[in-house]
């Protein structure tokens, strides 16, 4: 898990939250704004899980090739 990640996961539990509140109180611009950072939680969640992807697959090539690079030959 990357700081993207985590962040992400942060944000969408925090967007719920200022959902939530929002709903309960009747602050219709408290609803948007949490359902903002949830978004925004998404998109970074996407993110990390982008380079994840990106690290996990240069590290099988790395595997594949016996650690050599193609600058290495």
């Amino acid at each position: 898990m990357n700081k993207h990640q985590v962040k992400g996961t942060t944000n969408k539990v925090s967007g719920t939250i200022k959902e939530e509140v929002g709903r309960m109180t009747g602050d219709h611009s408290e609803v948007a704004r949490g359902q903002a950072r949830q978004v925004k939680g998404e998109l970074q969640q996407g993110l990390g899980n982008a380079k994840e992807t990106v690290r996990d697959n240069s590290r099988e090539l790395d595997k594949e090739s016996g650690g050599r690079r193609s600058s290495d030959r």
